[in-house]
């Protein structure tokens, strides 16, 4: 089933690369930003990088209200403000939500947020109504960008709703990643904090891209 995908944040890299894989597998993309104006020179640069890739641009607002799924890829620090300003368009929605509490200068420290973690946040501010799924914190946002390269990382897909996660899981795999339920948005603390944790294995040059992969014995 195609999907209209809002990406709120989408001017930035990680934003773009699920842009141009999920354009790829047949979903209409709507890229937002704060303006229109934004938005119109993030679309612009995407097609630059990816001239197959089609986008449409509109502010956060009009994204938000087109979109049946939302997806929230902005910094920290505007994560709360941002759905603040679109909370009535997103009432039924699943709402993807891949914020990672990184504060400045210290990236690698682990600082989850009062309240145990950044998505279970947007769910409080959000309500019930809306259904947030955290998921794709621990993927590097260039390698989404290639759509030709293979993600030797697994996504841990959190929210209340198994429905809703499985979707975001379906989504997932069409953007070459494979996703696990990983349980209640409350379990995001668990993805949010690792990201700190793979910057700082990055830092050591013995590895780049660090990601994590689930391995177990497969039940039939």
């Amino acid at each position: 089933m195609a999907h209209t995908i809002a990406i709120l944040g989408g001017t930035g890299a990680l934003g773009s690369g699920l842009a141009i894989r999920w354009a790829r597998a047949g979903h209409r993309i709507i890229i937002g930003s704060r303006t229109l104006e934004k938005a119109e020179e993030a679309v612009t640069a995407l097609k630059a990088q990816s001239p197959e890739t089609a986008a449409e641009a509109m502010d956060n607002a009009g994204a938000a209200a087109a979109g049946d799924i939302v997806v929230l890829t902005v910094p920290y620090a505007h994560q709360l403000a941002t759905l603040e300003g679109v909370k009535g368009s997103l009432t039924g929605k699943i709402v993807i939500d891949v914020t990672v509490p990184l504060q400045p200068p210290k990236v690698g420290t682990v600082q989850l947020p009062e309240g145990g973690s950044a998505a279970a946040a947007a769910q409080a501010l959000l309500g019930e109504e809306v259904f947030v799924v955290s998921a794709f914190q621990n993927i590097a946002a260039d390698l989404l960008q290639d759509p030709e390269r293979v993600i030797e990382c697994d996504v841990l897909v959190s929210g209340n709703k198994k429905d809703a996660r499985q979707k975001v899981i379906e989504l997932a795999a069409e953007a070459g990643m494979r996703g696990w339920h990983a349980g209640p948005i409350a379990n995001s603390a668990a993805a949010e904090a690792l990201t700190s944790i793979l910057i700082q294995i990055n830092r050591q040059g013995e590895i780049s891209h660090a990601g994590i992969k689930i391995v177990g014995q497969e039940v039939h």
